[in-house]
């Protein structure tokens, strides 16, 4: 047995990373044994996600990730399950399931040499057509409607989901803290003040009564075309890739929607800059969305906040755990040198003129 890729990634040992996998698939089912695990993680990311054939040939998925907390882990892949399982008929295929053990998920924790690492498997998701890197002004138009009705639907089953503990606030309550500690202030040296500085402004923001009053869905944030999949009508039919998912305003998702539709397309090389945001084809895209789910203007205001937690959170806070070394340390000097100062360019008026709102 053998990794399907030579450079898996270093802070997760090939042999562990088998053994964690047997050993929890031991722990579930002694009939099918594991015959071949292959890696099909993206090589941006720390989280693993492999190709696991069974002794009857049968096919899943295994995701390992070894940060935050297990509990946390558990709690967003069971929300996950049961989004998939209460989507309508129209998104059968959307969502891939996991195995269940009894009434539940099964998740597997596992301990070697100090290193916590947990695992769930999930069931192969089908995939059908892919965006191109640049998309026609008809493509976003579609896409803008086909995200509302995604949106507008969970939203219709959000009372059926459990509660998610985490929330925008607490994250960056988190790195609020930790910048003052003396750890924090010593890793971030001269641009405390700028992300203590935008930390607090997040916080006021969005603690406002009108905010925190926003419904909040099931949102999967980091959406790129290397990630879900179409009908020929251009109808979404599958998503793979839930590491980012929260139950929060449906505002997280914008940014990443703005990314898809934006004039340089998809880059293998990329950059978290606001500049999506300020597009002539990201307002063809709301225009087309707001027609099918409306938006408030409150939440349009509220796209450089989201854009704002994203880059505190995922690639200041967290984003050496979310992004390989090599990535993780140019998108954090990239935020702290471009992407926070430059946040003030996002002007909403122009996005509600155009929405007549």
């Amino acid at each position: 047995m053998s990794p399907d890729k030579k450079d898996v990634l270093a802070d997760l040992d090939w042999r562990q990373t088998a053994n964690s996998i047997h050993e929890a698939w031991e722990a579930y089912d002694t009939v099918r044994r594991i015959v071949d695990v292959r890696d099909f993680s993206a090589q941006v990311s720390t989280n693993h996600v492999y190709k696991v054939t069974l002794s009857n040939r049968e096919v899943i998925f295994a995701k390992l990730s070894h940060y935050g907390r297990y509990q946390d882990f558990v709690e967003d892949h069971t929300i996950i399950n049961t989004v998939s399982n209460n989507l309508p008929y129209r998104y059968e295929n959307f969502l891939s399931r996991a195995l269940m053990k009894g009434k539940e998920i099964y998740t597997y924790l596992h301990e070697a040499q100090g290193r916590l690492t947990w695992v769930i498997f999930y069931r192969p998701v089908r995939v059908k057509k892919k965006l191109p890197r640049r998309l026609t002004m008809e493509q976003i138009q579609k896409m803008g409607k086909e995200f509302a009705r995604l949106h507008k639907t969970c939203f219709e089953i959000r009372n059926t989901l459990d509660h998610n503990s985490k929330s925008m606030t607490s994250d960056i309550g988190e790195l609020f803290v930790y910048l003052h500690t003396t750890q924090g202030q010593e890793e971030f040296g001269d641009s405390f003040h700028l992300v203590n500085r935008h930390a607090e402004l997040f916080i006021e923001h969005v603690s406002r009564e009108p905010v925190k009053e926003l419904p909040r869905i099931p949102i999967f944030l980091d959406w790129n075309i290397g990630n879900f999949s179409l009908t020929p009508s251009l109808r979404l039919f599958s998503r793979w890739d839930y590491d980012w998912f929260r139950i929060a305003p449906r505002i997280l998702d914008f940014y990443f929607f703005s990314r898809i539709v934006s004039d340089v397309g998809d880059k293998t090389y990329f950059h978290y800059l606001i500049d999506p945001l300020l597009e002539d084809r990201f307002i063809l895209f709301l225009k087309a969305y707001h027609s099918v789910y409306p938006l408030l203007p409150i939440e349009v205001q509220l796209f450089k906040e989201a854009y704002r937690f994203f880059i505190l959170n995922y690639v200041i806070k967290d984003g050496k755990y979310f992004f390989k070394d090599t990535f993780a340390t140019r998108l954090r000097r990239e935020a702290i040198e471009v992407y926070l100062p430059n946040i003030d360019r996002y002007n909403p008026a122009r996005i509600l003129r155009a929405l007549n709102l």
